[in-house]
């Protein structure tokens, strides 16, 4: 909460709100540091979905050179630099509040996110791919009823090819949304929850009711 110690009580409200979101099984949701230039307070989570454990199984009776095995798991194209080998995709949600309600805004908060997965260069090159991700989110905000107005966003792609050691591996590319928008009020339970559909949904993972788990993900 950017070291202020005089906090609003519907900026309260809406932290307690997020405290208390549900949110389905395969996305993990962390608190993280929240941006400090943005308004006079701020709340931010991380999620991520990672791929599932494959089985156990015996290893290999024959296996070639650990340092070429590490190389070419170095730098897979469409996965970020340090991102985890099991990452499907990765997102931030930053919650913003200024009692001044700029105009800007339309009202006390305004909501921040961004969302990013790997993907095949097939999905890569498709020119419907920005607008298939900013109607996820759309429609997740609607199934969720999460109210809002003032929305905005942009979607990018960047597409990877591999040269060298690296030469052999599929080309892919990453698919990354940018969106912000101004919730009805402090409820902000609903937005959240709706962000994290669309990371899940980012990472391959079809919509589909709270208690069901989908156990093998393919992108």
């Amino acid at each position: 909460m950017n070291g202020l110690t005089e906090v609003y009580q519907d900026f309260q409200d809406a932290l307690e709100q997020l405290r208390r979101t549900g949110h389905r099984e395969g996305v993990e949701l962390t608190a993280i540091p929240a941006p400090t230039h943005l308004a006079p307070f701020a709340a931010a989570v991380r999620a991520e979905v990672r791929r599932p454990p494959a089985p156990s199984r015996a290893p290999a009776l024959t296996a070639g050179p650990a340092a070429a095995q590490d190389a070419g798991a170095a730098a897979v194209p469409g996965r970020a630099p340090g991102a985890p080998e099991d990452e499907l995709a990765t997102g931030r949600f930053v919650l913003l509040h200024d009692p001044s309600e700029p105009t800007a805004w339309g009202g006390p908060f305004r909501i921040v996110t961004w969302a990013r997965a790997a993907a095949s260069r097939e999905i890569g090159c498709d020119d419907t791919a920005g607008a298939n991700a900013w109607t996820w989110l759309l429609e997740a905000l609607e199934r969720h009823r999460a109210g809002y107005s003032r929305e905005g966003g942009t979607a990018s792609r960047v597409l990877a090819e591999g040269f060298g050691l690296l030469g052999d591996h599929e080309e892919g590319a990453d698919v990354e949304l940018r969106a912000s928008w101004t919730p009805d009020g402090s409820d902000v339970a609903p937005h959240l929850a709706a962000w994290a559909d669309t990371v899940c949904t980012f990472a391959g993972l079809p919509p589909y009711p709270r208690g069901v788990t989908v156990l093998h993900p393919r992108r």
